[in-house]
């Protein structure tokens, strides 16, 4: 049975018809393409209350434990797109061993992530984000989404070296 997740993503295909056509090169490229030309963005006018974010104009801050933290999370998500959290409990080695897959992964060379690209109609793999489908331009950023375990992935990407996934 199908999740809700694979529904969404089926009721929403990113609009690709090349593997090579959603994937930018960011090493190879000197001009900004029209496909990822937004226009600007005031950035007061998303701003939230500066007793929860770390400043005039910067990401809101969420702390967990603050006892307002879902109503912060949902002002961050509709003004902002994005949040930092603090005091998670994540232990901060586990943080940083992320942090060091992640830069291990987005330093490889184009053609060694696009062995773990994620179809137009997937959930998990290496691409643009899957909100990209319900907006007119491109985001100037990759990602890499994990659905589930990431060993399949790991395996594309590191044959030689993806035990540390286990």
């Amino acid at each position: 049975m199908p999740s809700r997740v694979t529904n969404s993503i089926g009721a929403h295909p990113l609009p690709f018809q090349d593997l090579h056509e959603k994937h930018l090169d960011f090493d190879s490229v000197k001009e900004l393409p029209e496909s990822h030309s937004w226009e600007s963005l005031d950035v007061n006018d998303h701003s939230i209350d500066a007793d929860h974010s770390s400043g005039s104009g910067s990401v809101p801050v969420v702390d967990l434990h603050d006892p307002n933290a879902g109503e912060l999370v949902g002002r961050a998500c509709k003004t902002w797109g994005v949040f930092q959290v603090t005091n998670h409990g994540v232990e901060t080695s586990l943080l940083a061993d992320v942090e060091s897959a992640g830069r291990s992964l987005f330093s490889l060379p184009m053609e060694e992530k696009l062995k773990a690209a994620r179809s137009a109609d997937g959930i998990s793999g290496y691409g643009v984000a899957r909100i990209s489908a319900f907006f007119p331009k491109l985001m100037w950023s990759e990602g890499f989404t994990i659905f589930g375990s990431p060993i399949e992935h790991a395996r594309q990407l590191w044959p030689n070296d993806y035990n540390q996934f286990w």
